[in-house]
């Protein structure tokens, strides 16, 4: 079995930068265990497998469309190309104040005594978004030592599945000024931290976008490879995330 497969890089105009994601082209139907094993071999945080609709569909074929409409298990997913980078079509997903003594051992867990300014939950997506004090600054967060080998350890009963820190952006100055700033965490999934996630700023631009009062939102994820995006919020309930993309490998996949 040969299966075409390639490497990009998302929410980077760089290479080795953003979000690495292994992308699978399948003529066929694979069973889930074989999903697993190429996901494993890959050992990125994210491998995706695209499968033709029809069996007339060809992946060499130019697409001349500006959007692209995936089928996936969460449900359609919508991306369009422009000048500057590849537009996601996503769901915008609300985070709900959160108690913090129902969460106070994670949170404890994961980042000791650092101090939090806010706690939100969103049920969607079983995401915990902490925000860090005021007081700290993008490099606090950038160099945070995040314990996530003991997170699987603190009883949430399945509520949580990932967390997000996040920090409000700081001011125009010598560096280019972001409305906030975030790291993502997903060990309940194997990923101890994901280098740059759609989904979770799904939920952060939701969040910013009532503190802030903007719609239209400019971020940065402080991962080691670091990701910029940008986000506006639509009038039907949904969110659209920009960033650029770049390829790094492309291969033949033997098995």
């Amino acid at each position: 079995m040969k299966l075409p497969i390639f490497i990009a890089d998302a929410f980077t105009a760089k290479a080795f930068r953003g979000n690495p994601a292994a992308v699978c082209l399948l003529e066929n139907k694979l069973d889930e265990d074989l999903h697993q094993k190429i996901a494993k071999e890959m050992n990125l945080s994210e491998t995706a497998f695209i499968r033709k609709l029809h069996p007339n569909d060809n992946f060499t074929q130019k697409n001349v469309n500006s959007t692209l409409t995936f089928v996936t298990m969460s449900g359609e997913l919508k991306a369009r190309k422009e000048e500057d980078g590849i537009v996601l079509d996503l769901p915008l997903y609300p985070a709900h104040p959160q108690k913090l003594h129902e969460v106070e051992d994670l949170i404890k867990t994961a980042i000791g005594d650092t101090l939090v300014q806010d706690v939100r939950y969103s049920p969607d997506t079983k995401k915990l978004l902490v925000r860090l004090s005021d007081t700290y600054n993008r490099s606090f967060l950038e160099s945070l030592t995040v314990n996530t080998e003991n997170l699987l350890q603190v009883k949430t009963t399945g509520k949580v599945k990932g967390l997000i820190l996040t920090l409000k952006g700081e001011p125009g100055g010598p560096t280019q000024a972001f409305d906030f700033y975030s790291r993502y965490f997903t060990p309940w999934n194997g990923v101890a931290e994901d280098p740059v996630t759609g989904s979770a700023h799904a939920v952060l631009s939701s969040y910013w976008s009532e503190q802030l009062g903007k719609k239209d939102l400019h971020a940065f994820q402080c991962s080691n490879r670091g990701g910029e995006l940008t986000m506006s919020l639509r009038s039907d309930g949904r969110v659209d995330i920009k960033g650029g993309a770049a390829l790094v490998l492309e291969g033949t996949l033997t098995a």
